[in-house]
């Protein structure tokens, strides 16, 4: 395994070729991400046949807008300048131009008051709200620069009444439902019930997409024990994060966040300007390595790339830059030993935990598990070992999932009705593939009771020892 920290790539409608996605994954990138507030539903379907042609094991993660504003996708661009004055109108029909803009949000106009900030493009154009009249928001504007359609609009501390779920949202729900997506990342997630909703969705439908809640403002973080508790994961949005909150706090939020999901076994992801300078450089800055090595450091399970791979002009060197980045970090923090306690007083995690360390004292080279659901593999995730997890599933839905998922290579594979054989195909498999050499030492976590009942046991062998064992017949 190259590297353990995880890496998730925007692709936008002009960057999803079979030969650019090739491209990506061979630098390096494990889950592609489908921003719907960009995207259509025809031309995902493109992206997604490419992806599945190209390698089944990649992970497909679709955003979902979630309660936000952004500005009208009509219209024109507005060049200002400080001091100008521009009027906001709340119409998502409305076509921008000239000295007028409209947001998306029909109700905006009643949610905020004068005096109120508003925040256009993760916080490049700031302007104040002088005067309200007649549905029309006057505001004067604080920097020079260009408003663009379907740009985020933030009103900080302002409580925007949007539904958690908007139609738009259901539309893309159902697509991915459809077509067998991983996972979705639901936007601007303030509480539980938020989770809730779309979990609803999804158990009616009988779908194993995963949940990954997006934390944007204040709400959320305050909130986050709870939304941590229904959700599969948590991604740091630090683009809307920074501009809800003051910027100083966000680190001291994004190392909070990576604690609290690693604490409950959830996966988390840290997003947005990760090398942001990448868009239009060759070369990132020193900041930029900086943020993505403090990133690897506090064991996120995944960094995620957005214009950099969407719409940048280096869009592979990005996806190279953090893949060399990552694996330089993380030679440093395998000298690390794993947490001393185990999460929970359950078998399954002390067993895991019992294993992580286990490979902090003997020279083994792999842990190996077959799991029907990946929740073993990310029970060994969860305590960030030095020491690869190669996991092999019984199904699709698991084998991708995992590619979210720190530390951990999965593969598919037939179901094996003996302990014995499952060894030998996957020992025979390694081998083949040169991640081991039969003298290696291996530790294997498996069940002794069928896979309904969950991992039973821990064995410690040479790969070697696994292959001679007698294969049961039974």
């Amino acid at each position: 395994m190259d590297k353990k920290t995880k890496i998730v790539a925007t692709i936008s409608e002009f960057t999803g070729t079979e030969e650019y996605l090739s491209q990506l994954f061979d630098a390096g990138v494990n889950v592609v991400r489908l921003n719907s507030a960009h995207q259509s539903l025809e031309t995902a379907v493109g992206v997604i046949k490419n992806i599945r042609k190209i390698n089944p094991s990649i992970a497909i993660l679709i955003d979902t807008k979630g309660p936000e504003v952004r500005t009208s996708s009509q219209g024109t661009s507005l060049q200002v300048k400080k001091g100008d004055e521009i009027k906001i109108k709340s119409d998502p029909e409305g076509k921008s131009g000239g000295d007028v803009l409209y947001v998306n949000y029909g109700g905006f106009y009643n949610d905020v008051f004068i005096d109120d900030v508003i925040l256009i493009n993760d916080g490049e154009i700031s302007m104040t709200i002088t005067k309200k009249d007649n549905q029309i928001l006057y505001c004067k504007i604080e920097d020079d620069g260009e408003i663009k359609p379907k740009k985020g609009v933030n009103a900080p501390n302002v409580k925007l009444h949007l539904p958690a779920i908007s139609e738009k949202d259901k539309i893309f729900i159902d697509f991915a439902i459809k077509h067998k997506l991983d996972y979705i990342a639901h936007s601007f997630v303030q509480h539980a019930d938020d989770v809730c909703e779309i979990r609803k969705i999804l158990q009616e439908k009988d779908s194993k997409i995963k949940i990954i809640s997006k934390i944007e403002n204040q709400i959320g973080v305050d909130n986050i024990a709870e939304i941590i508790e229904v959700s599969d994961g948590i991604m740091v949005a630090r683009g809307d994060l920074g501009i809800e909150i003051a910027a100083e706090k966000i680190p001291v939020i994004q190392r909070m966040l990576i604690k609290s999901c690693i604490k409950n076994n959830k996966m988390v992801i840290i997003a947005t300007q990760m090398l942001h300078s990448m868009i239009t450089n060759p070369r990132p800055t020193r900041a930029e390595v900086n943020d993505v090595a403090t990133a690897v450091y506090e064991k996120a399970d995944a960094l995620m790339l957005s214009g950099e791979t969407a719409t940048g002009n280096y869009p592979i060197q990005s996806v190279e830059m953090m893949s060399k980045i990552i694996k330089e970090v993380e030679l440093a923090t395998d000298k690390y030993p794993p947490k001393s306690q185990p999460l929970h007083d359950d078998v399954l995690s002390v067993l895991s935990h019992s294993a992580v360390l286990t490979c902090n004292t003997l020279p083994i080279k792999a842990i190996i598990v077959d799991t029907l659901t990946g929740r073993t593999a990310r029970f060994l995730s969860a305590y960030r070992g030095k020491t690869p997890v190669y996991a092999f599933c019984y199904n699709e839905y698991a084998m991708r999932q995992l590619a979210l998922t720190y530390g951990v290579k999965a593969f598919m594979m037939e179901l094996s009705h003996s302990r014995d054989n499952f060894l030998r195909r996957t020992i025979k498999f390694l081998i083949k593939e040169k991640t081991l050499i039969p003298s290696d030492t291996v530790v294997v976590i498996g069940g002794s009771f069928g896979m309904a009942n969950g991992a039973s046991f821990m064995e410690i062998s040479t790969a070697q020892n696994l292959l001679d064992y007698p294969i049961d017949k039974t």
